[in-house]
């Protein structure tokens, strides 16, 4: 079993940023990837739209078209901590974000944490 945790969602005028944390706790020896996903309002959960991923052990990273070069994943394995910088946001990255992780061929989700990004 792998428990995630998501935090530092929150109210953000257009243009600004934040960092999403996912805290992993459990078995996290056999993390292979994590990633995260994000819920727009009104959408189903079958409707997660993919927001980037990275691979464990090499750090290598895939950010959907729709955030490159404004979001950035990454993670610190000694604190078995994922990050998700956001810059430039936008009305449309308002979501509930979602942190999954790939461990032992089984898919994890955190609980979610709420972005809203209004004036």
């Amino acid at each position: 079993q792998v428990q995630l945790v998501e935090s530092g969602g929150g109210l953000v005028q257009p243009g600004g940023s934040l960092r999403l944390s996912c805290a992993a706790s459990g078995r996290t020896f056999g993390i292979y990837a994590m990633g995260w996903f994000r819920q727009a309002p009104g959408k189903e959960r079958e409707e997660r739209e993919f927001v980037a991923a990275i691979r464990w052990s090499t750090s290598i990273t895939r950010h959907a078209d729709s955030v490159k070069g404004r979001f950035t994943i990454s993670r610190d394995n000694t604190k078995n901590t994922m990050y998700l910088q956001m810059n430039s946001l936008k009305p449309e990255d308002t979501a509930v974000y979602y942190c999954a992780a790939e461990v032992f061929r089984r898919d994890y989700w955190g609980q979610g944490t709420q972005v809203t990004v209004s004036s």
